[in-house]
């Protein structure tokens, strides 16, 4: 199965990689090859792969996904998915390929570039050769998609800019057994500032695979915040990376909220590589049916006094299925590390399952870590408190599933993100509406 797959892979390429942005360039074009060949030597993970023990990718290993649409794809209505009452720049991309008719960019700081990727691949490559190739913990995955990049967000803040305005990065998917790789490239200089929304939507009842990664680059006491949003349909799949490098002082927030997708995995990674960085890491997953979800992370903290908090937490029922695995290491030399690393799951009805493994991993002796996880179902002392005030158990429930996945959403900072995230929840919650009244 795995051998076929790779094949079906290593045939599109060959027939692909002439028509690639950038294929014209010879670095490029090498680094694509070289991504091809690693890809080709190790093939799709199995569940003998330890980070894959818990995650079948068979979904995927066994289609046959086309690299683009055939045919002209249709301009979709985005009404839905923007950010009402928000001054964010917006770049939209429809299966795979930027649509600038779609996109607004407004005003930029000066110096700032925000560009889609192929464009910047087409016409202004050199810019990107420094940054631009495999993240250092990536998986198999990573490499189809440095293969495969046709387009993205091409991002760089220079020194001392602050870009007020959040990016919203649209990716919708209309089209059926299709493969995207969305590739984006932020790069912030020293003391600059940038917030970036990722979201991914299925259209409809689409059935696509997407396999993003996004690389980030925060030199001295830059500043990103990262959102990022998996709203595909319950019969995509999808795979995405986050892998960050910070330099001394910067700051990392992350907040990944997985709604959708038959199958979902999401990797984060960042690497502390001097001092006095700083990462938040907050996520929710909150699915149902038969789908599977899945967060990797893993903070290094290769440099003395590091702060990092990553808090996550979980909502499953139907026999849905998730997978956390929480990683924060301490290498040597690392001392004044302050790690905090919690996993709350819960649990709504008996065939729903998860497999939490918060892990710390210390070779420094002066440190201050602590991790935990939980799993339950709903706390039988509040449900009776509740029906105890005359609340029915079905309104009940719903209210203590509301407050538990809203400890997440409230942290998020871009308050029209906030307010749409709290609309689909209410939406997914019986009795949501009076909830949103009780609110």
């Amino acid at each position: 199965m795995t051998a076929a797959s790779v094949d079906r892979f290593a045939a599109d390429f060959a027939r692909q990689a002439a028509s690639l942005p950038g294929a014209r360039v010879p670095w490029v074009a090498r680094l694509r090859r070289d991504a091809m060949q690693r890809f080709a030597a190790q093939g799709l993970p199995t569940a003998r792969d330890e980070d894959w023990k818990y995650t079948s990718v068979a979904a995927i290993a066994k289609r046959a996904f086309a690299t683009e649409p055939a045919g002209a794809t249709p301009q979709p209505a985005i009404d839905a998915y923007a950010l009402t009452g928000s001054q964010a720049h917006r770049l939209v991309f429809v299966d795979g390929r930027y649509a600038p008719s779609l996109s607004q960019i407004g005003p930029l700081p000066a110096g700032v570039v925000l560009d889609s990727l192929a464009r910047a691949l087409d016409r202004a490559p050199e810019a990107l050769e420094p940054v631009l190739g495999e993240a250092r913990r990536h998986t198999i995955f990573a490499a189809l998609n440095t293969a495969f990049m046709r387009d993205g967000v091409h991002l760089h803040v220079p020194r001392a800019t602050a870009l007020d305005a959040p990016i919203h990065a649209l990716f919708l998917s209309t089209t059926s057994d299709v493969a995207m790789h969305p590739r984006n490239m932020l790069v912030l200089e020293e003391g600059a500032q940038a917030t970036l929304i990722e979201h991914y939507v299925g259209i409809g009842e689409t059935a696509a695979f997407t396999n993003a990664v996004t690389q980030v680059y925060a030199h001295a006491d830059a500043a990103l915040v990262h959102y990022k949003v998996q709203q595909e349909t319950v019969k995509g799949l999808h795979i995405a990376g986050l892998h960050v490098s910070q330099a001394r002082a910067s700051r990392l927030e992350s907040h990944s909220i997985a709604l959708g997708g038959a199958l979902a995995r999401t990797d984060i990674t960042t690497t502390f590589d001097a001092e006095g960085c700083a990462a938040e890491l907050n996520g929710l997953f909150l699915v149902g049916g038969r789908q599977h979800v899945d967060h990797h992370t893993r903070i290094d903290h290769a440099s003395p006094h590091g702060t990092s908090r990553e808090y996550y937490k979980g909502v499953l029922d139907g026999a849905s299925r998730g997978v956390f695995n929480g990683k924060v290491v301490v290498h040597p030399g690392a001392q004044k590390t302050d790690a905090q690393l919690a996993n709350h799951n819960l649990l709504l009805s008996k065939a729903a399952e998860i497999d939490t493994k918060p892990e710390l991993m210390i070779d420094a002796d002066d440190v201050k870590c602590t991790h935990g996880a939980t799993v339950g179902q709903i706390d039988d002392a509040q449900m009776f408190y509740l029906r105890a005030r005359g609340i029915d158990e079905a309104l009940a429930r719903s209210l203590l599933t509301y407050a538990f996945a809203h400890d997440v959403i409230e942290r998020l900072r871009v308050a029209p993100l906030r307010a749409a995230l709290e609309r689909i929840l209410f939406a997914r919650l019986p009795h949501g509406e009076r909830i949103r009244a009780l609110a």
